[in-house]
C-alpha cells in the first residue's frame, strides 16, 4: 500500500492556489508563471495547486491545464534544497475528463489531485461518491482531495468514499459554515481525513478551533509570509496572533468576496501587477476591477509595504 505521509503532512499547511498569468495576446505565460511558482516556494510554501479556482480552471484549454501541471512539477522538482514541495492537481469536468487529467497529473511527475466541486447540478450522494471514485480508481497511487462546497453532500459519504479509496487523503471544504463543518468531519472520520479550510485565511482560525490543519490560499500569490504567519500562528494554537493577521487581510479578502466572489481572481491579479509580478488580465466570465476597487487595492498593497 501506498504511503501517503509526505502527501498528508503537506495538506497540513498553506495550500497556494497560484493565479494564471496571460500575456499581452491572452496566452498563458509560462516563464511570468514558474516565477510566480517560484516565489510560492522560496517563501516556504509546501503545497501548490495547479488548476485551481483561483487560476481560473473552467476558463483553460486542456492544454493549457496539462501545461500549466508540467510546469508546476518542473518548478517543485528544480528546488534541491529543504523540504520537497507537493504538486496538487486540479481535475474536474466529466467523469472521464477528470480522470484522464489525474492520469496526466500522475504521468507529469505530480502526487496528488485536488477534484474540483462537480457541477452538474443533480448530484445525488450515491452519485458523489461515485465521481469520485472514478478518478481516484484510476490513480491508487495518488493522493486524491475532494473539493466541497455543496452542504448538501453528508459526513457518511465521504466515509463510504473513504472505505472504498484508501488513497482519498484530505478534504479541500469550502461550506461557510464552522459548525457543519465541524459536525461534518466528525460523521466522516475526523483523523481519517486531512482537512483542509477552503475556503482560505478569513475561515481559516475557526476552521482549525473544528479541526482543520491546513488551509488554501489565494492571498499567498501576494504576501506569502502573511499567510504562513497565520500558520504558524494557528500551529501554535495562538488564535490572537491568528486574529492579528486576520484584521490585517480582512479588507483585501473582503474585496474578493464580494458581489459573490465576482472578482476573486481579479482582486489578486491587480495587486500582483501593482507588484509588477505579472499582467492584471484576466477571462471571462471574470473581468479586469474597475477604477475605484483598483484604488482600493492599491492602497492595500501600498499599506502591506511589501513593495
Amino acid at each position: 500500500m501506498t504511503d501517503f505521509s509526505p502527501q498528508r503532512a503537506a495538506l497540513a499547511g498553506v495550500v497556494a492556489i497560484p493565479v494564471t498569468p496571460f500575456d499581452e495576446r491572452g496566452r498563458l505565460d509560462a516563464d511570468t508563471y514558474r516565477a510566480l511558482v517560484r516565489r510560492l516556494l522560496d517563501a516556504g510554501v509546501r503545497a501548490v495547486t495547479p488548476n485551481g479556482n483561483t487560476s481560473e480552471f473552467y476558463s483553460l484549454t486542456p492544454e493549457e491545464r496539462r501545461l500549466e501541471t508540467e510546469l508546476t512539477v518542473a518548478e517543485a522538482a528544480d528546488r534541491g534544497v529543504g523540504e520537497a514541495a507537493e504538486v496538487i492537481v486540479g481535475v474536474g469536468h466529466d467523469p472521464a475528463t477528470a480522470a484522464a487529467a489525474a492520469e496526466q497529473a500522475r504521468d507529469a511527475g505530480a502526487r496528488m489531485v485536488m477534484v474540483h466541486q462537480p457541477v452538474n447540478p443533480y448530484v445525488s450522494q450515491a452519485g458523489w461518491v461515485d465521481y469520485h471514485r472514478a478518478v481516484a480508481e484510476a490513480v491508487p497511487e495518488l493522493g486524491v482531495v475532494p473539493y466541497l462546497r455543496s452542504p448538501l453532500i453528508e459526513g457518511a459519504s465521504l466515509a463510504r468514499l473513504g472505505e472504498a479509496c484508501p488513497n482519498v487523503i484530505g478534504v479541500k471544504y469550502a461550506v461557510p459554515d464552522a459548525a457543519r463543518f465541524a459536525a461534518f468531519a466528525r460523521d466522516a472520520g475526523l483523523d481519517r481525513f486531512v482537512w483542509v479550510a477552503g475556503l482560505a485565511e478569513l475561515y481559516a482560525p475557526a476552521y482549525f478551533a473544528c479541526g482543520a490543519t491546513g488551509f488554501t490560499s489565494g492571498l499567498v500569490n501576494v504576501a506569502p509570509r502573511v499567510s504562513t504567519e497565520m500558520l504558524h500562528a494557528l500551529r501554535a494554537g495562538d488564535y490572537g496572533a491568528a486574529m492579528k493577521v486576520w484584521e490585517r487581510i480582512r479588507a483585501f479578502e473582503d474585496l474578493r468576496a464580494g458581489d459573490q466572489s465576482a472578482h476573486n481572481v481579479s482582486v489578486v491579479k491587480e495587486a500582483l501587477a501593482r507588484l509588477g509580478l505579472c499582467r492584471r488580465d484576466v477571462r471571462p466570465p471574470s473581468a479586469p476591477l474597475p477604477g475605484e476597487l483598483r484604488a482600493r487595492v492599491a492602497a492595500i498593497v501600498e499599506e502591506w509595504e511589501l513593495t
